[in-house]
């Protein structure tokens, strides 16, 4: 019989910890959706939303959690911070309706001596009373040990009393922070393993901090030498460099640590987009897991050894988190290269036009230009002659905006020959646009996909009259009912031109699945 892997325990701190990254603010409705998503889709065990507090607002917040909460069972996991503060912190809890308190207390003796000020034996005694005043209301308690890494480097007979100590109070959980990131692997195991060892009984947990850019080792060996539970953040959101970051952290327990959680893989990724849009804070490209090209392959040659049987994959296979591999193009471009990408489009070419295709796709990554999937059909038509691929033709577009009016676009176009004129109005310039090519869409029996990116790029050190690249990303739904994104890219000095020749191409590209 096989032996049954451990379960570790995910305490999300996105909602809290998160908002101490610079410029992040969530509003009430953005961390309702996102506490729903984490707790439903995710499925981690507990999220930290808030600190007690704060404000109104955050007191309406959390109200506002609390009674969706109540309403699906789910009370008893979200948690609040608050503080050794004389009962203010217990009864803000009891006004937002949450059930745990995590109790921020001082788990080294130069942040209680410096900040403080006090003894450990008033600390400990303040703790106490704080821990039993929230008891006796009805609330569950956790403590966190603030700075518990330096505690446990420079002050261990301090760490060691406080938590004999706490041993002996009615908690549920004691937190052990790497407050400020501090850490080495062999660091924390050596830390987590001293407590366990003499506390065996009492449910740690570890929360990583990403100073060193090793927290997610960290939370390994945290694990490794009996933490229970571990303390991560979607996207790595934190002050500084960001607490342990969930997607990470989550991938290297289930293959690395030989231990289980309840997280659902498949929505690592669509978490890490919501928060990303709700944050404002785009993530790399290349981030774990998560980046838009982390499961690209560049190199001809590793095309050519995955289409020869996977030889470059590894164990993070995107289909673990409902996404697809996928091949640049560019100057390292192979013939491999090329055939993964028409085969996904669908197209299917005769070896002489397929290597046409191939020597201007490395020619066209020569001059620097970024090339997308999207792109072959336009290369295709180039480079065979046949100019069919634009059925669909925006014969003029004029837009006016500017500061003090409302903007408006004119837009002409010409679909099988027949042209369409329509005005629109919007937010900006391309948004009155769009607007009028939906009048003209719905006109001709037609559906627009969904724009879910639009991003602007300029060569570095470019002046005033610049080329502008605007890459935007469209969803549209497939004949199986399920949904795929895809680019389109377009140039131009001015960037709505760029965005309307991006959009033209879009309007191409999807052509053949209108019913016209």
């Amino acid at each position: 019989m096989g032996t049954t892997r451990p379960k570790i325990q995910i305490l999300d701190v996105t909602l809290r910890d998160g908002e101490q990254t610079r410029g992040v603010s969530f509003s009430a409705s953005e961390k309702l959706n996102i506490a729903k998503f984490l707790l439903q889709n995710l499925k981690v065990d507990r999220v930290e939303i808030a600190s007690a507090r704060v404000s109104q607002g955050e007191l309406e917040s959390v109200r506002g959690i609390m009674s969706w909460a109540a309403s699906e069972g789910l009370e008893k996991r979200i948690e609040i911070l608050g503080f050794v503060d004389s009962h203010k912190s217990v009864d803000w809890i009891l006004a937002s309706g949450a059930k745990t308190l995590n109790l921020l207390t001082k788990g080294s003796l130069k942040h209680l001596e410096g900040q403080l000020k006090k003894t450990p034996k008033e600390h400990f005694e303040e703790v106490s009373e704080t821990i039993h005043y929230a008891k006796k209301n009805g609330l569950e308690v956790n403590v966190y040990l603030e700075d518990w890494s330096n505690g446990y480097l420079n002050s261990k007979d301090y760490v060691l009393d406080f938590v004999s100590h706490l041993s002996k109070e009615p908690l549920g959980k004691i937190f052990l922070p790497d407050t400020l990131g501090v850490l080495s692997p062999d660091e924390t195991f050596s830390g987590i393993s001293l407590l366990t060892q003499k506390h065996p009984d009492l449910h740690f947990e570890f929360h990583g901090h990403n100073d060193y850019d090793l927290s997610v080792a960290n939370c390994l060996f945290a694990v490794k030498a009996g933490v229970k539970g571990v303390h991560v953040s979607v996207n790595g959101l934190g002050e500084r460099a960001g607490n342990s970051p969930l997607e990470a952290v989550i991938t290297a327990l289930h293959d690395k640590a030989g231990v289980l959680t309840d997280v659902d893989e498949k929505s690592i990724s669509e978490a890490s987009r919501l928060v990303e849009v709700f944050s404002g804070k785009r993530i790399s490209a290349n981030r774990p897991v998560v980046g838009e090209d982390v499961f690209t392959q560049t190199a001809g040659v590793h095309a050519d050894g995955d289409k020869k049987g996977n030889l470059y994959a590894n164990p993070i296979l995107p289909e673990r988190f409902g996404r697809k591999r996928s091949y640049a193009l560019g100057k390292l471009a192979g013939k491999a290269s090329i055939s993964e990408n028409l085969k996904q489009l669908g197209l299917v070419l005769s070896p002489e036009v397929e290597k046409k295709v191939l020597e201007k796709v490395i020619e066209l990554g020569d001059q620097n230009k970024n090339i997308t999937p999207e792109d072959l059909p336009f290369i295709i038509a180039d480079v065979s002659g046949n100019s069919s691929v634009q059925a669909i033709k925006i014969l003029g577009c004029k837009i006016n905006s500017g500061i003090g009016i409302r903007p408006k676009a004119i837009v002409e176009l010409e679909l099988h020959g027949k042209k369409y004129s329509e005005e629109g109005e919007g937010d900006g310039g391309y948004d009155a646009f769009m607007s009028a090519l939906t009048s003209i869409a719905s006109k001709a029996g037609l559906s627009i996909p969904r724009l879910v990116d639009y991003e602007v790029r300029i060569p570095p050190g470019g002046k005033t009259d610049a080329l502008v690249e605007t890459m935007i990303t469209w969803n549209k739904a497939q004949e199986n009912h399920e949904e795929e994104n895809f680019k389109t890219m377009g140039i131009h000095c001015d960037q709505t031109v760029a965005a309307v020749l991006a959009t033209e191409k879009m309007l191409n590209l999807i052509l053949p699945t209108w019913q016209t």
